[in-house]
Order: C-alpha cells, then sequence, then structure tokens
C-alpha cells in the first residue's frame, strides 16, 4: 500500500490539529534560532568592542572624572571632549612594561547649523596609531588621510566621496569602516592635521572647547600595549602612582561590567529557551496522546486495508516531519526578520554592544535549528507511533470509536 500522498492528505484535512502542531514547532524555533541570535550577537559585539578599543590600557585626564567621561564617549555613544597637557606623554613613556604608545584627541560636533550633525571625532596619529589604522585597512581604506579627510563609523549616513560639515568645514569621506555593533560605529575619525583645523574653525565659531590651550600642547587620551611579560593591572598601578594628574584604566576592567551584564543576559536567555523547550515537548507529546484517541478508528482501517505497523509508524512520523518542517521555517523566518533588521534597537534597549552574525554563520545557526525542531517533533511522536504500530484493529473497530 503506497502512503507517499497520504501525510499531505491527513494534514490539509485535520486543520485544527495541524495549527496547533504548527504554533508549536514555530515556538520552538523562534526561542531557538531568535535567542541564539541574540546572544551571539552580544557576545560578538563585546568581542568586536574589545578589538576596537585596542588597546590593554587608556590614560586619561583626572578632570575626566576618572574612566566615566571615557565609558561615555567610547561605550555610550555620547559625544564629548576632555584635555591634559601633552607632557604626560612623556612621563608615561618612561615607565617599564609598555610595548606600544600612541595618543588621540577628542572632539564633539553640535547641532548647531555650522555642523551636519553632533557626532563624535577622534583625532589619532597614523605614525604611531595601532587601533583604528588596522581598523580601516580591515575595512579596505587607506589610513593615508589627506587635511580635511576623514573615515566614518558604519552608521555614519554619508557614502565614500560625500562631505560632512564640521564647524563650516567641509571634511570629506575617504573610507567608512565595517560595523563593530558598538557606539564606535556613530564616530568619525581624522589625523591631528584634521583636528587643528577643526578646533580652529571652533573657535571663530564661538565653540571654547579649549579656551586659549594650543592644539599642539594637548592630548586626550594615551593609548597603551603591555610588553609580554608585564602584567596590565601592574603597569595600569605604576602610572597611577607615578604620574599625578592622570588615571589609567584598563579596557578589560572597562568592559567589566558590559562582561557581567552580557553573562547574565546570556543565562536568562537559555533559561528561557530551555523553559520553552521542555513545554513544547510536553504539549507536543500531550497533542500526539490526543491524536490517537481521535484517530484509533482511522489507524485500525488503514491496518484492515493492508497498512503494517511499519508503515503506520512511518505515517506518523511523515505528517510530524512535514509540520515540523515548515514551522520551523517559518520560526526561523521570524527570528531572522526581528533580530537583522531591529539590532540597533535591541542594542539600545540591553544597552550593550550588537554584532548580528554573518550571513554564513546565521545559515549554519538556521540549520541547527531547523535539524533540532524536527528531531523534536518526531521525538514527540515516537511514543505514539510506537503505540500506534502495536495497536489492536479487531478491538478498536469493535469498540466502534
Amino acid at each position: 500500500m503506497k502512503i507517499s500522498s497520504l501525510p499531505i492528505k491527513n494534514i490539509k484535512k485535520k486543520a485544527g490539529r495541524t495549527a496547533a502542531l504548527l504554533i508549536t514547532v514555530i515556538l520552538l524555533a523562534v526561542s531557538m534560532l531568535g535567542g541564539t541570535l541574540v546572544v551571539s550577537s552580544l557576545k560578538d559585539g563585546l568581542k568586536s568592542l574589545e578589538t576596537r578599543l585596542g588597546a590593554d590600557i587608556m590614560v586619561v585626564p583626572d578632570e575626566a572624572k576618572s574612566k566615566k567621561d571615557l565609558e561615555s564617549i567610547l561605550l555610550d555613544g555620547v559625544p564629548g571632549y576632555f584635555y591634559m597637557d601633552k607632557t604626560y606623554l612623556s612621563k608615561v613613556e618612561q615607565l617599564d612594561g609598555i610595548e606600544d604608545i600612541s595618543v588621540q584627541y577628542y572632539m564633539a560636533s553640535t547641532k548647531a547649523g555650522c555642523c551636519s550633525m553632533p557626532v563624535q571625532i577622534i583625532g589619532f596619529d597614523p605614525e604611531s596609531d595601532f587601533t583604528v589604522t588596522p581598523w580601516i585597512k580591515e575595512s579596505g581604506g587607506s589610513d593615508k588621510l589627506g587635511e580635511c579627510e576623514i573615515v566614518a563609523g558604519c552608521n555614519i549616513n554619508r557614502d565614500v566621496g560625500g562631505t560632512i560639515k564640521f564647524f563650516d568645514v567641509d571634511c570629506k569621506v575617504v573610507s567608512k569602516l565595517d560595523k563593530t555593533g558598538t557606539e564606535l560605529d556613530n564616530a568619525v575619525y581624522a589625523t591631528f592635521d584634521t583636528i587643528k583645523i577643526l578646533i580652529e574653525a571652533s573657535k571663530e565659531n564661538s565653540f571654547k572647547f579649549f579656551s586659549e590651550q594650543n592644539p599642539d600642547d594637548i592630548i586626550s587620551s594615551i593609548l597603551i600595549n603591555v610588553a609580554e611579560g608585564y602584567n596590565v593591572d601592574d603597569v595600569v598601578g605604576d602610572i597611577n602612582v607615578h604620574v599625578k594628574g592622570v588615571e589609567a584604566v584598563g579596557t578589560k576592567s572597562m568592559l567589566s561590567g558590559i562582561s557581567d551584564s552580557l553573562g547574565g543576559v546570556s543565562s536568562v536567555i537559555g533559561g528561557l529557551i530551555a523553559v520553552i523547550w521542555i513545554l513544547a515537548l510536553v504539549i507536543l507529546m500531550v497533542i500526539f496522546s490526543s491524536m490517537i484517541n481521535e484517530r484509533k478508528k482511522e489507524f485500525a482501517i488503514y491496518r484492515v486495508v493492508g497498512m503494517s505497523g511499519g508503515m503506520l509508524a512511518r505515517l506518523i512520523f511523515a505528517e510530524t516531519s512535514i509540520v515540523s518542517l515548515i514551522g520551523a521555517l517559518i520560526g526561523i523566518g521570524i527570528s531572522i526578520a526581528v533580530v537583522y533588521p531591529f539590532g540597533n534597537i535591541i542594542e539600545n534597549e540591553l544597552g550593550m554592544p550588537f554584532l548580528t552574525p554573518s550571513i554564513a554563520k546565521m545559515l549554519i545557526m538556521a540549520l541547527i535549528s531547523l535539524v533540532l525542531c524536527v528531531l523534536a517533533g518526531a521525538l514527540a511522536s515516537a511514543r505514539t507511533a510506537i503505540k500506534l504500530s502495536k495497536v489492536d484493529t479487531g478491538l478498536i473497530l469493535r469498540e466502534g470509536n
């Protein structure tokens, strides 16, 4: 007896039962893939932030309220600025345990008419930089920037070749950076020569960021990579003890709050996925158990017309697999449709870096979710299929069910 068309016919005939199975499997797929995408995006965002900060230690002036202002600029995306005398660089350079050292300037554009948009402007020195330059090269751009040329984060609404006005100075976008899923995507980057031009332009527009300070004599932060064999915490302590007026901050400690929050979010999402899966499996088993009583006569007739117990079991597995496959595909589609377009909203709501996985990685996750959802449906129907393969046809027909 051929059963190839029976699963489809049975699925269409029992719309209510099919809908219940579909909804349950969709819930499974959404919980698994959606939860996995969110957790993976958060972890990738944190890893990306660690990479893009690129330094073991950042040194900022005491006036920056310790590391609070630094976190506001780099982690929270709040445009800001703070400065210290450049002589601190030579003091820090003299200490032991320093492998690489560079400096950065922080400027903030405004909402005023002289600026196209309020963004964080980060100045770096291509000669000594080891944080921004690698990022530019990885993104396919050139770190050879001329005056009034800038590199834009991926969220900046300008294409390469376009211009952004800062304090009535038109700056040309010569490169755009790859997405990091962090607030660094909302900043622009320029060399010190461009920063000096913007400083003078800001003064002409009556923005007194620097008062009477000479731009050649000030910096915002010192970035340090620790030499091999030295401990980051020890070097941080050494700087804070021997160089007064500044505070050294280990980037890992700066990110510890985000890391702790990520661990909490991951645990909650993982727990919810586990609970949903347990409930869904229970619901599926209840549905299949109910299906036994509902379809006893139908299955008995199949046996009478020549269907073996094994064929009957395969019929149940086929019906379940088809519904599970459809439900899983719908759930996967919902998960992708929610996580990818609304990644920025999720990032803002959670307050953590959020970098959505690559297409290849997403496809692998989707495939795993698809297989597991289909297996879950098969597992839930296994008990029913085995029980039905042993059904006493004569007894059922005599019961009149």
